[in-house]
């Protein structure tokens, strides 16, 4: 499956992203998924990183990034995650371990709901850099509007 950053005539940012199925190997041993990059997602992996133990209650994410893409997968429990492109927002149930979320720059994205004993896996296109985030989401609205 090919997965494109480009917009599509009358498309908006929500609507080119996806979750995407992941290879799923099974065994009686137990089952494999792998990822491959540019493979089965459209970037090169610089940073992996993961969120576990969130308390009952509590959200993460609650930001946009300039030009990141990312990859979310639920490895263990489920989670909800909203994502927002400054028309329109969609929402993901996340809880299965061989499919993930994919979505690039200029989205706003918000996880919440997360179950007891939850991990969500990130893969980013890039490195760890303060200045590509908005964390306000007037200044990501502003910016979204700029663009127009």
């Amino acid at each position: 499956m090919k997965v494109t950053g480009d917009l599509k005539e009358n498309q908006t940012n929500i609507q080119q992203y996806r979750l995407i199925d992941l290879p799923k190997i099974t065994d009686p041993r137990g089952n494999l998924t792998f990822i491959e990059a540019n493979r089965h997602i459209p970037f090169e992996i610089k940073r992996v990183f993961y969120l576990y133990d969130v308390p009952i209650g509590e959200e993460r994410a609650g930001h946009a990034h300039r030009e990141l893409q990312q990859f979310l997968v639920a490895i263990s429990g489920s989670f909800d995650v909203k994502i927002n492109d400054g028309y329109q927002e969609k929402k993901y149930h996340m809880n299965c371990s061989h499919s993930g979320l994919y979505f690039g720059s200029m989205i706003w994205c918000k996880i919440e709901n997360l179950s007891p004993g939850a991990v969500c896996m990130v893969l980013a296109s890039d490195f760890y850099d303060e200045s590509d985030y908005y964390r306000n989401y007037k200044d990501f609205i502003k910016a979204i509007k700029d663009r127009s």
